[in-house]
């Protein structure tokens, strides 16, 4: 039986590249695009696929906050993550969201093949590139005060802090979310109290920080 891949990325070569390659490969199947996370999220928990390669830079719903939710609704879904970030936290923080590999886009295909082959089996995967990177970070047991505030959020104000940062306003981020408006604005006021934050400018600067949003997805 062919192990059933789902493809969220937001770039369409990208997507095309990893489809035809996984087309190519005995016992691998694509079942499934998505161009953002909320997508992702949406079409997984319809499909089921086996895996998912889960780009972490996406827009609306960024892939961290996107593994957080496939883990949760979709928990038969291994998800491998996929990003030319190689920075330990993102890569700490894709695992504490349920990834089971953490790879660099740069990887050969024949690396991604051997990742798909180990989560099936129940193990994990990083790049041997960042492995190193990795380690230190588990040895330091690095916690940045950010990644701390950020904690403090829950899951939806973590949404809408990326809806926010992204340039959304409260009214787009209401119709984003299926949301009323007064809701969107309750959120907005919760997470900008709990970061003590209380302008956008800032906010965009905490989110790219912290990784919800990137300048370019």
């Amino acid at each position: 039986m062919n192990t059933t891949i789902f493809l969220a990325d937001d770039h369409q070569i990208v997507r095309a590249g990893i489809r035809t390659l996984i087309e190519n490969t005995e016992g691998l199947e694509v079942v499934g695009e998505a161009a953002d996370g909320r997508g992702a999220v949406s079409e997984c928990v319809k499909l089921q696929p086996d895996v998912i390669l889960l780009d972490i830079g996406l827009p609306g719903l960024n892939g961290i906050e996107a593994a957080r939710q496939i883990h949760d609704e979709a928990p038969k879904t291994k998800i491998v993550a996929l990003s030319m970030l190689s920075d330990a936290s993102y890569v700490r923080r894709m695992f504490q969201a349920g990834a089971s590999a953490y790879l660099l886009k740069d990887c050969a295909f024949e690396e991604l093949v051997r990742a798909l082959d180990a989560v099936k089996e129940g193990k994990t995967w990083v790049s041997p590139s960042i492995s190193g990177v990795v380690l230190q970070d588990y040895l330091k047991d690095v916690r940045p005060k950010g990644s701390e505030a950020l904690g403090r959020l829950t899951p939806r104000e973590r949404e809408v802090l990326q809806l926010l940062a992204e340039g959304r306003a409260t009214k787009q981020v209401a119709a984003d979310l299926f949301v009323s408006v007064k809701t969107a604005e309750t959120h907005r006021q919760n997470l900008m109290r709990k970061l003590e934050i209380f302008n956008i400018a800032d906010l965009t600067k905490f989110a790219l920080r912290e990784g919800l949003t990137q300048l370019d997805g």
